[in-house]
């Protein structure tokens, strides 16, 4: 009986004796917040290595399925549930990519971010435990007050499985210029080969160097005594932490400086182990280069340097935004994927963008957000960003210029009973208005919309509609006018979805705006500036859907109006022949009423109006049109429009 209990024990023995996988590398890693992990995985750290590089937690993960003990693919975070991307993520993948294809890597990991090097040494960790702050609590605990001792356990358990090769640690900034570090680490590292049976001839410790941030990293006086760490430990090994780019804390490192991190430690493993090593494939991040001739866009905010615009026509934008794991550039109906530059900030180049202003904005999670860095602008149903491309000397006519007189653009408040509400308006007076010489003058009024989504700032904000009136009266071109701009009541978005129809004369879109503009503003004009009152003296024009206000107000309002401008107007399913009562077919008395009827649009616009046009001319009807030559549906046509109809108006 007992030869057969002996025999027993004998299989047993060699049974648990096989079960160890001599092709099983296994390697600890220990440390504080940069080893725990402080950037956020991004997509790349976020695909499995496979089943080559495994983890056994060291705390349970119950949103990842993770039991500690456990074997499991190494997929980040190897810490703790809400912890980061750590150099062991990419010091494992780069051992798989190094290491012969029968071998696997596993890590288990345990990491406590501010923890001094006394929280590792068993004989100090109890008094440590009572007296670490308040915020350090909660880590702790996670490892039953006793990191080193939950790492022991689970080392030892996992040498059932393979054979430990090394041991990973990143600690050293709380312990910044303490004489007694490099002796408490070879402490921590004696313990571990006494507990675990390890040789230390075989078992190197690999210590990672701090951030240095070019030499201004926080904890840069750290460097020299991690340096220095193979005088007392002679069995250790200091991976360099040279050019590793950081976060703007200048303590941790960003997602590029852990890859770069842990490939260095996973290469000083494989050259230990008699390996030559291989870099895994990393995503590098595009550099972003800003030529030097690049200027700063006139919306931009004084004191930022971004956005820029080459000469070439690409804008350049930068926004700071450390948190993020992803920033969008979203401009001319192109999204751009923004570049973080390792430092906190996300770039972006746009290809070259059309001359002229246009909206954009930056989204993060999916919501929409307007740059700090630039001026705003009411467009797209809201407050949004925006960049002017500028134009040569072509562009000189929106422009102020300094010989030329400037008027003004009033902001004015009226009281409308229609809506028995205050309302706002902007409204331009000319260069000579507040001249003594012509104090008792009258002028015409042209009444000047916006499209849908923006407001009664947009002639004069995107439009520079001042400049353009500036320098037609200077120059002759035009007679000196009032004009006048309001929201329209098309701020908020039509719902097409909502099944209204936006057939001209038909649609309810704006229409509450058509009584208010009769009965209000008109008269409040009229009674607080030197206007001529006649219809003679008055005009209306639109862009976009202000054309198609512009033609339901006029049209069906000859008594008030005798000239009428579009610019990409908003017209849709006009019949020339029955519209607004029939007021097109007879042709002669329209050319009567009607001194000047002008329309434009651009040559890329998705509203044009040129079949409308053609139908108007083939009546009789006196029409002028332009096509603006490279532009499309954007403010550079809109402005280019109001150029050529205001020379036409009141003459």
């Amino acid at each position: 009986m007992r030869k057969l209990f002996i025999a027993i024990l004998m299989i047993v023995s060699m049974t648990a004796s096989a079960a160890v996988d001599e092709n099983f590398y296994i390697f600890l890693c220990f440390g504080q917040s940069n080893m725990e992990g402080n950037a956020r995985p991004e997509a790349q750290d976020l695909v499995s290595p496979g089943p080559r590089f495994l983890l056994m937690p060291a705390v349970d993960d119950p949103q990842r399925g993770r039991k500690m003990g456990e074997w499991c693919e190494a997929v980040p975070p190897l810490c703790r549930p809400n912890t980061g991307l750590t150099p062991a993520d990419w010091f494992g993948r780069t051992l798989v990519a190094s290491l012969p294809e029968n071998i696997k890597i596993g890590v288990i990991h345990v990491a406590i971010g501010g923890i001094d090097i006394k929280g590792f040494l068993p004989d100090s960790i109890d008094s440590y435990v009572k007296r670490a702050p308040g915020w350090m609590k909660g880590m702790l605990e996670a490892y039953d007050n006793n990191p080193y001792k939950r790492l022991v356990t689970l080392a030892k358990k996992a040498q059932k499985d393979g054979v430990i090769k090394g041991i990973l640690m990143h600690q050293g900034e709380t312990n910044t210029g303490d004489p007694k570090w490099a002796g408490m680490v070879k402490q921590v590292y004696d313990n571990l080969c006494a507990d675990l049976k390890l040789k230390p001839e075989e078992v190197n410790l690999y210590a990672g160097n701090i951030v240095q941030a070019g030499g201004k990293g926080v904890c840069i006086g750290c460097k020299k005594q991690i340096d220095e760490l193979p005088l007392t430990l002679h069995t250790s090994q200091v991976i360099s932490s040279d050019d590793c780019t950081n976060g703007p804390d200048r303590l941790h490192f960003d997602a590029a400086g852990y890859r770069e991190l842990g490939c260095r430690y996973g290469e000083a493993v494989a050259r230990f182990l008699g390996y030559e090593p291989v870099r895994p494939h990393i995503d590098m991040p595009k550099k972003i280069e800003v030529p030097a001739d690049a200027f700063i866009a006139e919306t931009t905010v004084p004191g930022n340097e971004f956005p820029k615009v080459d000469k070439e026509g690409r804008a350049y934008f930068r926004i700071e935004a450390p948190q993020a794991r992803k920033v969008v550039l979203d401009i001319c109906n192109k999204k751009y994927d923004m570049i973080p530059d390792g430092k906190g900030a996300h770039l972006a180049v746009t290809d070259p963008l059309p001359v002229g202003f246009h909206y954009y904005f930056m989204n993060i999670g999916g919501v929409n957000f307007i740059d700090p860095a630039t001026e705003t602008f009411f467009g797209c149903n809201r407050e949004a960003g925006g960049i002017e491309i500028p134009e040569g000397a072509e562009g000189d006519y929106y422009r102020p210029q300094q010989s030329v007189p400037a008027g003004q653009v009033r902001s004015i408040y009226y009281f409308s009973k229609e809506q028995n509400t205050w309302r706002h308006a902007m409204v331009y007076t000319p260069a000579e208005y507040e001249l003594k010489k012509y104090k008792k003058k009258r002028y015409p009024v042209l009444y000047l919309q916006h499209g849908m989504g923006e407001d009664e700032t947009g002639w004069s904000k995107q439009g520079h509609m001042q400049h353009i009136m500036d320098n037609a009266i200077a120059s002759g071109e035009a007679v000196p006018m009032i004009v006048v701009m309001e929201s329209g009541d098309i701020k908020a978005p039509f719902n097409f979805a909502g099944g209204g129809s936006n057939r001209q004369g038909e649609s309810q879109y704006g229409a509450s705006f058509y009584p208010v503009l009769l009965n209000d503003l008109i008269p409040y004009i009229d009674a607080n500036f030197r206007t001529k009152t006649d219809r003679d003296n008055r005009a209306m024009a639109g862009l976009s859907w202000g054309g198609h206000q512009t033609f339901d107000v006029v049209l069906n309002n000859l008594d008030k109006f005798a000239w009428l401008g579009t610019f990409s107007g908003a017209i849709f399913g006009l019949d020339v022949k029955t519209a607004y009562n029939g007021v097109f077919a007879n042709a002669d008395e329209f050319n009567k009423k009607i001194h000047y009827m002008y329309m434009n649009w651009g040559s890329d616009d998705f509203i044009k109006s040129g079949d409308i046009v053609k139908a108007l001319r083939e009546l009789g009807v006196k029409v002028d049109a332009n096509e603006s030559k490279g532009t499309a549906h954007e403010w550079l046509t809109w402005r280019r429009g109001l150029k050529e109809f205001i020379p036409h108006l009141f003459k």
